[in-house]
């Protein structure tokens, strides 16, 4: 599944009982339930494991669809599901009859899990589907010898697979991310451009916006067919829009973007796609992944957090334990001097903001720390606390490296850390002077990234000079 970056950001998920109940709901899992129940010793199936003709007429009627025009086809999808996840199975393959199957049994007395297990299985039923070309074009494609012409059809089977895993992955991947729609519904050009317009391209070429109209339409079909399973929430393209004066030709202002299809994953749907990422080999954390862990694997573990994911992944741990152990045993695993240190002491103050008067003890005990003692005082003066020492310079410039190498590592070149750049430069005249000398391992590198964030020359020019003086001095 073609999706980036290899470690996405940690998604929110409903309990595993809110889904499982989302997954019974799903029309064609329901539909699926109803008709293994109805199948009998007289139901009669082809080769395929398919309802044979003569029955779906009964089965659409069992399903309420008997005055549907799509309903024998709605049947006949329903019975593949069934088949496919075990609800029913075929008894006698010659005879072609059927029995009800073992899983079956699951909807009323399995766990969550199992359902879910079920609606997984249903899920990629319907995924091989939707990667099926029109069943009108299928039929023009086959030759005299019975045989599909994949050529003629200008389909390739694997390529489509691929191509609606990746959309699938993007939309999962705008879904999870803090600067994505979130909950609101993608607009259908902006998911088929996603996977079409190179990221590095200004203005989309004819030919392009050709291909991300071809997509649009394509995915279209596809999201129609993914929605009664419950993966996803669909608008579809407004069937006038073409015909429409105001359609492709006119400005965006003119254009109501709904009427082009709009697109979210439900909360069944993004625990769906996160278990096909994690089948396909990519980390797709969770919230809440973590609440077992010691505070080492709590800090670690939400390093490469977005700061909202980090924040309610540290409510979840944070829930489960005593302020003053939790406290204590958050200090100690935020000490260190390796690469990653400097962002678990982020998290570790991200947490201790949480914890309540009960840490007190736990912050004074570290005040002497040259690692931790920076941020106690921080913790204990903005906790009213009293009698709280006034930290050495030193201690405030160590500190100070240690928080911009975190913001460094967390945010990367970001305008957030241009302006705490700025504000440092611009508060505390001779800072290069002496934030040199600092004892920190990440001291250079935070001097270099002042020297290509700070705006004016001048002030740039004397990061740099530090910096080079920062690896002279601690031979790094």
């Amino acid at each position: 599944m073609s999706v980036s970056p290899s470690t996405l950001p940690p998604v929110r998920l409903h309990s595993e009982a809110e889904l499982a109940r989302d997954a019974l709901a799903a029309p064609l899992l329901s539909r699926a339930v109803r008709l293994a129940r109805w199948a009998g010793p007289d139901t009669r199936v082809g080769a395929g494991g398919e309802l044979v003709d003569e029955q779906l007429p009964a089965a659409a009627a069992e399903l309420g669809l008997a005055d549907d025009e799509d309903g024998t086809a709605y049947a006949s999808e329903a019975w593949r599901v069934a088949v496919d996840t075990g609800l029913v199975e075929i008894t006698d393959e010659e005879a072609g009859t059927v029995t009800r199957g073992d899983n079956l049994g699951l909807i009323t007395s399995g766990g969550p899990r199992d359902i879910l297990g079920l609606w997984l299985d249903a899920l990629e039923t319907v995924l091989a589907d939707a990667a099926v070309p029109d069943l009108d074009d299928l039929v023009d494609a086959v030759e005299d010898d019975g045989q599909i012409d994949f050529e003629g059809l200008d389909w390739d089977p694997e390529a489509e697979a691929e191509f609606l895993d990746g959309v699938l992955g993007n939309l999962y991947l705008l879904t999870v991310s803090e600067e994505g729609p979130g909950e609101e519904p993608m607009p259908l050009p902006a998911l088929a451009a996603s996977m079409i317009v190179p990221d590095d391209m200004g203005e989309p070429t004819n030919d392009v916006l050709e291909q991300v109209s071809d997509a649009m339409m394509r995915l279209d079909d596809q999201f129609r067919m993914l929605e009664p399973v419950g993966l996803v929430e669909f608008q579809p393209v407004d069937e006038t829009l073409l015909a429409d004066a105001d359609g492709p030709g006119a400005s965006a202002d003119e254009i109501d973007v709904a009427r082009y299809g709009l697109v979210r994953l439900t909360p069944l749907g993004l625990y769906g796609m996160r278990a096909r990422l994690q089948e396909a080999g990519l980390e797709a954390p969770a919230v809440g992944d973590l609440v077992d862990k010691g505070a080492d694997g709590l800090l670690d573990g939400t390093a490469g957090f977005p700061q909202a994911a980090a924040q309610a992944e540290i409510e979840q741990w944070l829930a489960r334990r005593e302020p003053l152990a939790a406290a204590e045993e958050l200090l100690v695993a935020a000490r260190g001097t390796d690469e990653g240190a400097p962002l678990r002491r982020l998290r570790c103050q991200q947490a201790l903001s949480l914890v309540g008067s009960a840490a007190e003890p736990a912050l004074r005990a570290v005040l002497d720390d040259p690692e931790l003692g920076g941020l106690a005082r921080v913790w204990l003066t903005e906790h009213g606390a009293a009698d709280v020492p006034p930290p050495p310079e030193s201690m405030i410039f160590w500190l100070t490296v240690d928080t911009l190498a975190a913001q460094l590592a967390a945010e990367g070149n970001s305008t957030e850390l241009q302006a705490l750049v700025e504000g440092l430069a611009q508060q505390h005249s001779g800072f290069f002077d002496t934030a040199w000398r600092v004892e920190h391992p990440a001291t250079a590198d935070v001097l270099e990234a002042m020297g290509r964030l700070h705006p004016d020359k001048k002030v740039a020019k004397e990061a740099r000079k530090a910096a080079f003086k920062a690896r002279s001095a601690h031979g790094g």
